[in-house]
């Protein structure tokens, strides 16, 4: 099976020498710097899950940025508690959170060790272990394309929950994330306010911390139209 690349214009190039099912380690230099920067670089890379028989693996498509307790959509505005410990580093760890008491969301945590950020991880194209996908999201599995369009759907299908949190998302495990296939060019991200988040006031609300890989049809939701 191989990666699925939805361009818009030149916004992906292929790296035939890299097999999606023969994954490497992603560099953790990517999330050692800012949230809103480690949101964009993370498009394109792999997200691998692994237990017994074929790996389950989703290409990121769409993420968002959360920084530190300044940020009042993030959940480091409250500061360190038992919840949100993990979001102070050290950077690459997993962070999954539970909302409405049934939707698991997974993020990685960025910056520095004692500096709280994290990005979600909004939406995956599937790759590989697509039967074990649809059969985790059952009868609300959608078309190919749509099973992890979203966060609740993406850790529904990869049986993620929170007993992940605190796990090295850049070392090979049972969860752990890839190089992508396909660099994604800068022509090729569209941004956008991030969802959900009207709680944190107009100004924290609008910030364009959303980004998506154009014209996949794996984005959770669709992006507002430039003016």
């Amino acid at each position: 099976m191989t990666l699925a690349a939805h361009t818009a214009g030149d916004a992906t190039s292929e790296h035939p020498d890299l097999d999606p099912l023969q994954p490497q380690p992603l560099d953790r230099v990517l999330v050692c710097g800012d949230a809103v920067s480690a949101a964009r670089s993370l498009l394109g890379a792999l997200v691998v899950r692994e237990d017994e028989g074929e790996p389950r693996i989703g290409r990121i498509v769409e993420t968002e940025a959360y920084t530190g307790p300044q940020d009042q959509a993030s959940h480091a505005r409250a500061g360190r508690t038992p919840r949100t410990a993990v979001m102070f580093g050290p950077p690459g760890a997993a962070y999954v959170y539970l909302v409405y008491g049934m939707h698991h969301c997974l993020n990685v945590v960025c910056r520095p060790e004692g500096t709280a950020s994290a990005v979600l991880i909004r939406a995956l194209e599937p790759v590989a272990g697509l039967d074990r996908m649809r059969r985790n999201r059952g009868r609300t599995a959608g078309r190919d394309e749509r099973m992890t369009a979203g966060p609740a759907r993406t850790c529904q299908a990869l049986e993620v929950d929170r007993s992940f949190t605190g796990e090295d998302l850049f070392t090979p495990g049972r969860l752990w994330l890839a190089q992508p296939r396909t660099t994604v060019s800068e022509n090729g991200v569209i941004c956008g306010p991030r969802i959900g988040v009207d709680y944190a006031g107009p100004d924290w609300a609008a910030r364009p911390w959303r980004f998506g890989i154009a014209d996949s049809p794996a984005l959770s939701r669709p992006f507002p139209q430039p003016a």
